[in-house]
């Protein structure tokens, strides 16, 4: 390997706007997130699940319906 060419790496803290921090190994100096395992909903069990089920059951109508006329018609 050449000498001088590689960065220098180092023990660094990152640390998050929620407090929490986590010792790392990195070339910068400092490491700072907006969030991180600590606070993101995924994580804390807070998320939100999106309700799509009115769009699928107004599909399937329509889509059935569609189907029904076809047969008659």
């Amino acid at each position: 390997m050449k000498e001088g060419i590689h960065p220098e790496y180092h023990e660094v803290v990152a640390s998050c706007v929620c407090g929490s921090e986590v010792q790392l190994g990195s070339t910068t100096t400092t490491i700072r997130v907006e969030i991180c395992s600590a606070c993101h909903p995924f994580y804390t069990g807070q998320q939100k699940i999106v309700d799509t089920e009115g769009r699928v059951d107004r599909f399937m109508k329509r889509y059935r319906q569609d189907k029904k006329e076809a047969k008659t018609g």
